[in-house]
Formats: structure tokens, sequence, C-alpha cells
């Protein structure tokens, strides 16, 4: 396979975390990068540009339109934003926002670089969902979030294949972040190992990708519990 071609990237949601570390990375290699997070960025780079503007709000689709008609189309879009506590008895007050963030933040974004990318034939969107993707009693909200973002990612990477534009949908573990706030938290990767595995993402390009895999062995062995305490509710 050849090797992944410098190009213009726009990664949403990179102030800390797998974004910022995905946004050195990039530069690192050659890349022009667009960051767009609620926060300034502690990024300073020749080739970097930073835009604030909350995933949550609509403001979001306006940042990533005016980026585009500057800059062009993005090679590769990757959304890295993401939020979303354990149940406590403000769970309801805050779903909302945590599905603005994990999925209509990444409705808005692709709405706006994707048609792009299909008119010219080629460009890569990726998205980090969670192999947590499944009913979660212990964080309904997140997890209901990224199930819809995943079957919207599988979906959307079957119907835009044949137009040129590879999307992927990425379903990682626990990850060392400030996400990570689970009392439990096996099989935990560094920043870097999921940057790496990012990385391998934009070179392969796969529709979906799964990380670690003895994790969704777990996780399905607990949806499975969950299941059954369904039937019997």
């Amino acid at each position: 396979m050849a090797e992944l071609e410098p190009g213009l990237a726009l990664i949403v949601g990179n102030t800390d975390g797998i974004g910022l570390a995905l946004t050195r990375r990039l530069l690192g290699l050659g890349w022009t990068v667009v960051g767009v997070s609620r926060r300034a960025s502690s990024v300073a780079h020749a080739s970097y540009e930073h835009v604030v503007a909350d995933a949550a709000e609509p403001e979001l689709r306006a940042a990533v339109s005016a980026l585009q008609d500057q800059r062009g189309a993005f090679d590769v879009c990757v959304y890295c934003a993401g939020t979303g506590d354990a149940w406590d008895d403000q769970e309801l007050v805050r779903a909302s926002h945590v599905m603005r963030v994990n999925l209509l933040g990444v409705v808005e974004t692709a709405s706006v670089v994707v048609p792009v990318m299909a008119a010219r034939g080629r460009g890569h969107f990726v998205a980090l969902s969670s192999i947590g993707d499944t009913a979660n009693p212990a964080a309904p909200t997140y997890s209901a979030s990224k199930a819809g973002l995943s079957a919207w990612l599988d979906g959307l990477a079957l119907a835009l294949r044949p137009k040129g534009v590879r999307v992927t949908n990425l379903r990682l573990g626990f990850v060392d972040t400030k996400m990570a706030k689970a009392k439990v938290r096996p099989m935990m990767m560094s920043v870097e190992r999921a940057v790496d595995i990012t990385m391998s993402c934009l070179q392969k390009r796969p529709a979906r990708r799964t990380y670690p895999l003895a994790m969704q062995v777990l996780v399905t062995l607990l949806a499975l519990v969950t299941t059954i305490k369904l039937w019997f509710a």
C-alpha cells in the first residue's frame, strides 16, 4: 500500500486528548491541519490554523463551512469531539448536550465537508465512536449517542463508497483521557496508541475499525446481560 501523502486535514475537537495528539502527529508528517474546538489551541505551527467553535452549537456548521470556503476541499476530516458521564440524577438534564456533541455535531460537520468530497470523487471522513455503542444503564445517553453514530457511519460508508469517499467508524475502548471516567477501565490504551490506530485508519481507510477486539468481546457479553435483564424487567 502506498504511503499516506500529506494533505489538508480538518480535526474537530482537538485541544486535548486524541484530537490534540493527532494534530501534532499530522503536522509532524507534513500535513496542513485546521482545528475546530470550543477552546483556544496550544498548537503553534506554520501549517496550523485554529478556529474556536462549540460542537454542541449551530456555530459549528458555520465555522466548518467558512473554513472550507477559504481553504477548499479537505482531504481528510476527523471528528474527535465527545462528551459523556456516568449515570446520576442529572442524566436527563445533560442528555441533549451529549447528543449534540457526540452525534449531531458529526452530522453537521459531514453535511458540509462530505458533499464537496463526493463532488471531486475523493476524501476520507473519520469519526470516533466507541465500543460502548450498546445499551448501557451506567451511561445510557452516552451509549445511545455512540450507537446512533456507529449506525449512521456504517450506512454512510456503504452509501458513499461508490462516489469515491471513504467513511470510517472508529470504535475505540478506554483511552487514557479525561473522557475515561468509569470506575473500572479494562484494557485502557494510551493516547499515542489511539493515534497510532487512527493513523492506520487514515492509511487503510476501512469502513469500520474496532480496537481492542478483546474489549469488544467483554462489551458483547455485558450487552447480553443487559438484554436478559430487559426480558424480565
